[in-house]
């Protein structure tokens, strides 16, 4: 794993105050404090938690944490820290942050450039936004899930990596980005409106293009990216692994063809031949084309394909778990992983040429940094730190 130099970042001088969630919200803080915005993360005695020790919880690096109970001590502190941040973002509920005084109108009203951020799965408005929910819901409705499967079994759940994380939170982000620099401009900042429902859907755009153009049909198991090509798709090895094989275009798909040692058939040649695989460009004869090559997979290892492959065009790679994704060679070069604080986790990215990025800190406790943030921020109205993290477990809830 590599060793990263010491960061500058391209948001270092940004302030962004996070109201503590679950999902979406903290990794999209992540994101930002990654990226080097100074993030403190307003964390509640015994508040949201994803059931593991926080010091393992890897969406807080690079953070620095308070503690408050807004039910008791008021609107007061998060007024005061929004007063003097460029963002805001929180995960509640439609209206919640509203009834506790911390709502956009309220923040505003302190500082009328703040980018105030908002996180949830429905969206602030529409009939289910007041209903709670999780990724495999909001993926469902968006029509994402409907694409990701077999032809003959249900759909297959993709963890929460396409909703909360590629729809939810690069979106927050990106819109958080984006308004942030208009605040800048124009003196002006807003509310971003983030919903994984508008986020995942934005996601589908190239497939409703295809959808419209007769190029993708709205089922499984029939379409150039969902699997159903025998070129397009994952095979089992020898040792139960498996394969990945992207080899769409002819020159790829030939030279994938020759490192398996399989050539297409002749004309007059015999159906039998296991060294021959039909044409390509027949659907018909797809079926004996994918057992074809299941067989030849199945005769080596994962790892001995990987290297057979390793130096070729053919679009082949191993699947990985998340144990063995760091020691891949090319992702090992490249330092896409790193190891801090005894942590091995994915480095930051994407990568700045003169503004370099770096895990700086372990996952933030709660109430860790209290003192700290009210002497950095110049804090009058946060009341002194409350027990930590220690005192107060952290158990699985649902997202607000």
């Amino acid at each position: 794993m590599a060793t990263q130099a010491e960061p500058v970042g391209p948001l270092t001088g940004v302030r962004v105050v996070e109201l503590a969630g679950i999902g979406p919200g903290p990794f999209a803080a992540m994101l930002l404090a990654d990226l080097g915005a100074d993030v403190v993360r307003v964390d509640r005695p015994g508040g949201a938690g994803i059931g593991i020790d926080p010091a393992l919880d890897i969406t807080n690096r690079n953070k620095r944490s308070v503690l408050l109970d807004l039910k008791s001590a008021g609107p007061e502190p998060v007024l005061e820290m929004a007063e003097r941040a460029d963002v805001l973002i929180e995960g509640y509920r439609p209206g919640v942050a509203e009834r506790l005084g911390v709502g956009p109108e309220q923040c505003l009203a302190r500082n009328p450039r703040l980018v105030y951020g908002r996180m949830t799965g429905w969206g602030q408005d529409g009939p289910l936004a007041d209903r709670a929910g999780h990724d495999i819901g909001y993926v469902a409705v968006t029509g994402s899930l409907s694409v990701i499967g077999p032809a003959d079994g249900p759909p297959v759940v993709p963890a929460n990596l396409l909703g909360d994380f590629a729809g939810g939170s690069m979106y927050l982000v990106t819109g958080v980005l984006a308004a942030l620099h208009h605040a800048r401009a124009h003196g002006r900042g807003q509310v971003v409106d983030a919903a994984i429902v508008d986020g995942t859907s934005h996601l589908s755009a190239l497939l409703h293009g295809m959808l419209r153009a007769g190029a993708w049909q709205d089922r499984r198991g029939v379409n150039p990216l969902d699997g159903s090509y025998p070129f397009y798709g994952v095979y089992e090895t020898a040792d139960g692994g498996h394969l990945a094989v992207g080899a769409l275009e002819a020159r790829f798909y030939d030279e994938f063809l020759d490192r398996l040692g399989l050539s297409e058939a002749r004309p007059d040649a015999s159906p039998d031949d296991p060294t021959t695989v039909p044409p390509r460009d027949d659907p018909a004869s797809w079926p004996l084309l994918r057992e074809r090559i299941a067989a030849r997979v199945r005769t080596r290892t994962r790892d001995e394909w990987a290297r057979h492959f390793a130096d070729s065009d053919a679009c082949v790679a191993p699947v990985l778990s998340l144990r063995e994704a760091p020691h891949h060679p090319h992702l090992a070069a490249r330092g896409t992983f790193v190891e801090h604080a005894g942590t091995v986790q994915p480095a930051p990215a994407p990568r700045f040429s003169d503004t370099p990025t770096a895990v700086r800190t372990a996952p933030a406790r709660p109430g860790q940094h209290h003192a700290e943030v009210v002497r950095d921020w110049g804090l009058t109205a946060l009341p002194a730190a409350e027990e930590t993290s220690a005192d107060h477990p952290q158990p699985r809830k649902a997202r607000p």
